[in-house]
């Protein structure tokens, strides 16, 4: 079992443990989203899609669109497209800002609740952490 595979298991079984209401998911290619909905959860998988801006001085171009179509088609999962002025792989202070985005995007849609329990899945730096947040008011 790969490592990224490990994290999906960790984090839907984690998610069925404390009985989450949903899982979130960070990811700029799709592969762990995909890699979580192959363990059949429950409950919905939030796909964040973190976007690349890229230019190369003539034109600028924009990745991580076809990666959220692409999920659609993937049973449970939910995907969105998060703001590309915040990268994945920055400080955490920017990750808590698209968590609490991808948050109220969950709320909007009634996928989760106040007082329910999430599980997030991210990659900080070099390493993947599997968290399990409970909402407030």
């Amino acid at each position: 079992m790969s490592h990224l595979e490990s994290i999906a298991s960790s984090a839907v079984r984690a998610a069925i443990k404390v009985k989450a209401s949903a899982i979130i998911c960070f990811t700029s290619s799709g592969r762990a989203a995909r890699l979580i909905a192959k363990y059949r959860p429950t409950m919905p998988v939030l796909s964040v899609v973190i976007p690349h801006l890229k230019t190369n001085q003539l034109k600028w171009s924009f990745s991580g669109a076809f990666e959220a179509r692409q999920s659609l088609i993937v049973r449970g999962l939910f995907p969105m497209l998060a703001d590309p002025q915040h990268p994945a792989e920055s400080m955490s202070a920017t990750n808590e800002s698209v968590l609490k985005v991808a948050l109220d995007h969950g709320k909007a849609s009634g996928i989760i609740k106040s007082h329910d329990r999430v599980v997030v899945c991210q990659k900080v730096g070099d390493a993947s952490v599997v968290k399990i947040i409970e909402l407030e008011d």
